[in-house]
């Protein structure tokens, strides 16, 4: 996201920015004596204390090859998500499950039968990040069952959204479905999606939450405002008052009403070109040493170029890059290149590209992937001087056979989105094609 995550990112090392165990390192909190913990397998509910809140997510643990494999499951529009966590390791009581594709970590201990307790532990970042966890196995339920006096609301449909206050606000568009008092949905804002959610209706009030491995996200909200009511404020119909609560320390309030026309403002103007400019010139170093790209290196010209602006810690990116990497591979022999252009916490190469080349070798990226600098709007701005205006990660660059710049999309609209997703792809798709036919 994001991408999305980019503007809380801002509000000073809020959850959305990625935390640490240690400054960028990479390793994992163990403790001597005692045995590590049995992974039961099966369903689990895990829970995160983070702001005087729970954030409650669902995994599950299965057997593969002899071995404890951990899959973070999140329900949305779209379905379901698995997120599968092999990288397990064990010493003293302690078990570490890596975040898949992310540098995070669930650093657990036995906590009684088939209990865990530890810590949700980020490791890329200047400051310490820990948000302590615990887990029941045999849990199914995200949310406990809701018991409420009141009739239940309908917050299905499509509703205008704000975030944050005054000159820090910023549009979204709120999507749920709704069977009985399971809702599902996500947001969309100009900068991306908040991928799967998934929660509860209780009366007048719904509870929304989704675990990555690199993000945790609770949204609240009430119908109306709850009492006391502020008298300084006048509130429309139907609604929606709450709060967004992202990881460690990252906080917003949002409210949103009823409007089946929702719509944000165009992707493909947000990020343009600065007057004058047609190209963009660059010169990268490769993820894999001792390399450089370049859109007019020899196997790029003539052919039409998709650059993808990325990061390694952005669950946006890996959304997207889920769909480029086997498109690229049905695709490749049409006459189209990927680029992916990654910028990544670490100013160092060795750091930065070791991330990229996992994360390349994950998610079986046939294309380049270079290193492109650190991942904020001030880095991207001096290493793609002729853009103006760059918001988020991911950013989609199309060139034309003769290397100029024909369209910039700003986000991705995921899988958890629903339809988005699909006319997502269908945008990207109708571009690509544009372009070859020329």
């Amino acid at each position: 996201m994001n991408n999305v995550f980019l503007r809380l990112a801002a509000t000073a090392a809020v959850g959305l920015a990625m935390g640490a165990c240690q400054s960028n390192t990479s390793t994992s909190e163990t403790a001597a004596g005692g045995s590590a913990p049995t992974l039961t397998p099966g369903p689990w509910r895990g829970v995160l204390a983070t702001q005087g809140q729970e954030i409650p997510f669902l995994f599950e643990v299965k057997t593969e090859a002899g071995k404890p494999v951990v899959y973070l499951i999140n329900q949305g529009l779209n379905g379901e998500e698995r997120l599968r966590c092999e990288e397990i390791t064990s010493a003293g009581d302690s078990t570490t499950i890596r975040m898949h594709a992310f540098d995070a970590a669930l650093v657990v201990r036995a906590d009684g039968a088939d209990k865990l307790k530890g810590t949700w532990v980020k490791y890329d970042t200047k400051d310490p990040y820990r948000v302590p966890f615990t887990a029941t196995a045999g849990v199914q339920d995200l949310f406990p069952a809701a018991q409420s006096a009141e009739k239940s609301g309908n917050f299905g449909g499509t509703w205008r959204a704000t975030f944050g206050e005054g000159k820090e606000s910023y549009p979204a568009t709120g999507v749920f479905t709704q069977q009985g008092n399971k809702l599902l949905g996500t947001f969309l804002t100009t900068t991306g999606d908040y991928r799967y959610l998934s929660g509860q209706v209780s009366g007048q009030e719904l509870k929304l939450s989704t675990f990555d491995g690199s993000h945790a996200f609770l949204f609240t909200a009430h119908n109306g405002p709850k009492e006391p009511v502020d008298i300084t404020k006048e509130y429309a119909p139907n609604t929606l008052i709450g709060d967004f609560y992202s990881g460690k320390a990252g906080h917003e309030a949002w409210s949103a009403v009823p409007d089946p026309n929702a719509k944000l403002p165009d992707a493909d103007t947000l990020t343009y070109l600065k007057k004058g400019e047609s190209r963009l010139n660059f010169k990268f170093p490769s993820v894999y040493e001792g390399g450089s790209i370049s859109p007019t290196d020899p196997k790029y010209r003539g052919k039409v170029v998709v650059l993808q602006i990325l990061g390694s810690w952005c669950p946006n990116c890996m959304d997207e890059t889920n769909f480029l990497a086997p498109w690229y591979e049905k695709n490749k022999q049409r006459g189209v290149e990927i680029i992916g252009l990654g910028y990544e916490r670490s100013p160092d190469y060795q750091v930065s590209a070791a991330k990229l080349r996992n994360m390349r070798e994950r998610f079986h990226m046939g294309y380049d992937v270079a290193f492109a600098g650190v991942s904020n709007k001030d880095s991207v701005a001096r290493s793609l001087p002729q853009l103006a205006k760059f918001l988020a990660f991911p950013t989609t660059i199309f060139l034309d056979k003769k290397g100029n710049v024909r369209k910039i999309h700003t986000g991705f609209a995921g899988p958890g989105t629903g339809k988005y997703y699909q006319e997502e792809i269908a945008g990207f798709e109708q571009t690509v094609n544009k372009l070859l036919k020329e």
